[in-house]
């Protein structure tokens, strides 16, 4: 694997001033899948790129992953299909346990703080380790210490009386996520726990994966919450509530699909047909009229990324964090084969709306390409090659 950086990249700041948005800014696979001992530095757009079997759809798999478990989710939610995440080549121990260690960094005004997971996933799926660190402090550390018992036991930073507070966690969630609900914050110890906690699960809770489908874009859909799915598969739906309510960001986004689609645009709307619903259409001018439908997988997908990145959490469908001010939350957009589809045009067009997007600080993209060459002179562009040589 190698790391490259068309621009300066800074995954955090410098210690003077540290940022008020956390953020992820390191993925560790230590053992996940086909990825051993990798470490992605992520800045605020991202590109993992690579030929096919590199890992790409993995990594974001996992980000997705830790994101699930950062909002409070159990294992089985995060992990549909644990075994996919085991090594290959990982042989199970005497009582034929497998599993795999997946962690990351979050950046934020409690400056870098360190999340690293072992999850056990045969003959049963459940935490067995957990690591929270700062400034080389373990804040929290568990460990499974009875496997007829659903609980691991935890150890977390109290520095009173006593240096370390000692309790049982549930060994299907993640104990970070937990910490808020179990630590008093009497003493400065467990006060610099909940802060260090509460930073890495804000950064991983705002996140969206995004994977538009052009199969299901073209039909007209029901009006409904006008939230964007993972699959923008109701993007009339989204059209019709975000033309009228934010005038300036719709025409952002008329200009952006005028540079990547084919043919004139003027407008892009959503328009009523029967029974209540909606279809998106492109108004060409002079009362020409082209729907959604008869556009290709590129300019579908195109429009679409467009989209998600002209909104932001109140318009997709994204866990935010209710307690935390929008203002100190960082939305970050995970979006598998961001070029897939895409003329070399188009792509290139993508990036650079990314970069500009991305440059305010309210949001983050980290998308994997099939090539990465589209990006080159885009500053702000973090690429990670995952390529890598095969036995």
């Amino acid at each position: 694997m190698t790391v490259s950086s068309l621009s300066p990249m800074v995954p955090g700041v410098d210690a003077g001033t540290r940022p008020d948005r956390p953020s992820v800014t390191e993925l560790r696979l230590s053992a996940f899948a086909g990825h051993r001992n990798a470490f992605l530095p992520l800045g605020p757009l991202t590109l993992l790129a690579g030929h096919s079997g590199s890992g790409k759809t993995t990594a974001l798999r996992a980000y997705e992953a830790l994101a699930v478990l950062g909002g409070g989710a159990r294992l089985d939610e995060a992990f549909p299909d644990p075994l996919g995440c085991v090594p290959e080549r990982a042989r199970p121990d005497a009582q034929r346990r497998r599993g795999f260690r997946i962690g990351c960094t979050a950046d934020g005004p409690e400056g870098p703080v360190h999340l690293d997971v072992a999850v056990q996933a045969e003959p049963e799926l459940r935490v067995v380790g957990e690591r929270l660190t700062c400034g080389g402090l373990t804040l929290l550390e568990t460990a499974l210490v009875d496997p007829r018992r659903p609980v691991v036991q935890a150890a977390w930073h109290t520095a009173g009386s006593s240096p370390v507070t000692r309790g049982p966690l549930p060994d299907d969630r993640l104990g970070t996520a937990l910490l808020p609900l179990r630590v008093a914050g009497k003493t400065d110890g467990q006060r610099r726990v909940l802060a260090a906690a509460e930073q890495m699960v804000v950064a991983l809770r705002s996140v969206y994966a995004c994977d538009p489908r052009p199969g299901r874009m073209r039909a007209a859909v029901p009006r409904g919450s006008g939230r964007l799915l993972r699959g923008c598969d109701n993007l009339a739906d989204v059209l019709w509530r975000t033309r009228t309510e934010c005038g300036r960001r719709h025409a952002l986004l008329v200009g952006a699909v005028r540079d990547g689609c084919a043919g004139p645009v003027l407008d892009l709307l959503a328009e009523p047909v029967r029974d209540g619903a909606v279809r998106a259409v492109l108004d060409r001018g002079d009362g020409v009229r082209t729907a959604l439908g008869l556009l290709g997988d590129g300019e579908l997908r195109y429009l679409a990324l467009a989209l998600v990145l002209f909104t932001g959490p109140g318009v997709l469908e994204v866990d935010q964090v209710a307690e935390v001010p929008a203002a100190l939350q960082t939305l970050t957009v995970l979006a598998d084969g961001f070029d897939r589809a895409l003329d070399p045009r188009q792509a290139g067009e993508l990036v650079r709306l990314a970069a500009r997007m991305c440059e305010r600080g309210h949001i983050r993209l980290v998308g994997s390409v099939s090539d990465a060459a589209r990006a080159a002179g885009v500053a702000g562009v973090t690429v990670v090659d995952l390529d890598r040589e095969r036995s």
